[in-house]
């Protein structure tokens, strides 16, 4: 009798899964943005900034969007499109070990999630609302479930 091709873990938690195709989404969300910057380029980027400003009647000296035009040149736009690649791929990745039960997955997401809280309790201190609690309380949540299957493979 042959051994089938994936044989999850008994005792990991359901959640596994559902945070795995989370991560998932997020990946492919990313490497779609990352995508759509090289496929647009910089010309056409700078030009809806610049409708941007005029429609909106933005200054165009001072602030983000002022930035943004002094920012954007094609080495920037290259650099942004391959670190948000490299953020999707490492989604993916991770999405691949959840789904699969991986010990290691679960602590990369872990430890990643959990760097987001604190940012995320500061915007919520900052300006309150309920996108914000919403979020706070997902990451939450996802931080909860990895940890307690790190805590089960403990035992």
């Amino acid at each position: 009798m042959s051994r089938p091709a994936y044989d999850p873990d008994p005792h990991a938690h359901p959640g596994l899964h559902v945070v795995a195709l989370v991560e998932g989404a997020k990946g492919l969300l990313a490497l779609l943005g990352a995508s759509g910057l090289e496929l647009v380029g910089p010309v056409s980027l700078l030009r809806w900034v610049d409708a941007l400003i005029a429609r909106f009647q933005f200054n165009p000296e001072h602030g983000v969007f002022a930035w943004l035009q002094r920012s954007i040149n094609p080495e920037s736009l290259h650099f942004a499109a391959a670190a948000i690649a490299a953020y999707g791929l490492l989604h993916l990745v991770e999405a691949w070990g959840l789904w699969r039960a991986r010990a290691w997955a679960s602590w990369l997401g872990c430890i990643t999630a959990s760097l987001y809280l604190p940012f995320e309790v500061h915007a919520l201190a900052t300006h309150p609302g309920w996108l914000e609690l919403a979020v706070l309380s997902i990451n939450l949540i996802v931080v909860y479930v990895l940890a307690r299957d790190l805590v089960r493979r403990r035992r």
